[in-house]
């Protein structure tokens, strides 16, 4: 498939296609007789997975370390399993955070709620008042 195709079905740009190719986040692209990139299918597994990796924030040069590995072979497998534990080992906690986080806008947003029930509670309960108009000055001429 073409470079084209490969960022529509990956939701990834063209552009970062190429810049992880260059940097060797993605194997080099076999070429068609036209000089252009031809991906083969099995790249569709690999690009997701490397989307997650980034969604979770792993940086750069973490998946460049796992990326790496893997094109070692199967050996590395202890190596890339303890690079992806640690990596989640950060997520777990990271998302605990956002959790704790959350808890806090929870609360606070409840207590405008609480106040805005009792600012329109109390309103409703006034009673109007009942005031003569003032008088106006008769005009000078």
């Amino acid at each position: 498939m073409k470079i084209g195709e490969l960022a529509k079905r990956t939701g990834v740009t063209a552009h970062t296609i190429r810049y992880y190719e260059r940097i060797g986040l993605l194997p080099f692209a076999d070429r068609d007789a036209g000089g252009q990139r031809d991906y083969d299918e099995s790249i569709l597994v690999w690009i997701e997975f490397l989307k997650r990796l980034k969604t979770t924030g792993m940086p750069i040069r973490e998946m460049l370390r796992y990326a790496g590995l893997r094109a070692q072979g199967d050996h590395t497998g202890p190596e890339r399993r303890a690079l992806l534990a640690a990596h989640r080992d950060r997520v777990r906690a990271h998302l605990a955070n956002l959790q704790a986080s959350l808890l806090v806008l929870d609360t606070k947003i409840d207590s405008y709620v609480e106040t805005d029930k009792r600012t329109h509670s109390h309103d409703d309960t006034r009673k109007p008042i009942n005031r003569k108009p003032t008088r106006a000055r008769p005009a000078r001429t």
